[in-house]
């Protein structure tokens, strides 16, 4: 028996942003990160795996969609429902919507080395969840 890994999806990013997340939720939590662009290919992503994680750009880099309809939208569906979601966002006011839509606070890029993001991540990816490799 092993403790699985935690799998993120992180949505919406750039390149940059999405090499900054990456590092660290490898560097703290030993994650298995995908990105993907569109919600589309984040709604495939999410028929085709499980995710412990589904991280939000508050506007997608790709199409400019909004993360807050995303996380409205993953919360509809019964499939998604149960997944954590956070939103990335400096603006308080964009988590406090994404928290009344069943968001998991979440954090801006502004802040990704603070102690507060890493206890946000922590509530959700250091579980002591054992996965039988079977």
């Amino acid at each position: 028996m092993y403790k699985a890994a935690p799998s993120v999806l992180s949505v919406g990013n750039c390149a940059f942003d999405h090499q900054n997340i990456s590092r660290l939720l490898v560097e703290q939590f030993e994650a298995d990160v995908h990105a993907v662009a569109t919600a589309d290919l984040a709604l495939q992503a999410l028929r085709d795996g499980r995710f412990d994680l589904i991280l939000v750009n508050r506007l997608f880099d790709a199409d400019g969609v909004s993360g807050l309809d995303f996380i409205k939208r993953l919360q509809n569906h019964d499939e998604t429902r149960g997944t954590a979601v956070m939103l990335l966002s400096n603006y308080p006011e964009a988590q406090e919507a994404a928290i009344a839509l069943g968001a998991r606070p979440g954090f801006g890029k502004g802040s990704l080395e603070s102690q507060q993001t890493r206890e946000n991540l922590a509530a959700v990816l250091t579980r002591s969840v054992l996965a039988d490799p079977k």
